[in-house]
């Protein structure tokens, strides 16, 4: 069965992108490596722009999202609740 991601699953998953890009990348690549719409993208970063764990910042013309302490500690705390639920064999 194909089961949807949580809002709080694609949250993560659009933090681990840019933490696995070396703490910085452009919106395409959250885009597919985050598996998400353009719709989806643009209100999961606006999200996460409101609530400080990321900033933009451009470059050489380009726009690129990194990851700020904040988000870089929500991260550690998630990690923490996905192993706790997989020791008791939940999903998160």
């Amino acid at each position: 069965m194909n089961e949807r991601r949580s809002k709080m699953q694609v949250i993560a998953d659009v933090l681990r992108v840019i933490e696995n890009e070396g703490g910085r990348t452009k919106p395409t690549h959250i885009l597919y490596k985050a598996n998400l719409s353009h719709k989806l993208l643009k209100e999961h970063l606006n999200t996460l722009l409101q609530k400080g764990f990321i900033e933009v910042t451009i470059e050489e013309n380009r726009t690129l999202y990194r990851i700020t302490d904040k988000g870089r500690k929500f991260m550690g705390e998630f990690r923490k609740i996905e192993k706790l639920a997989s020791v008791f064999g939940l999903p998160v």
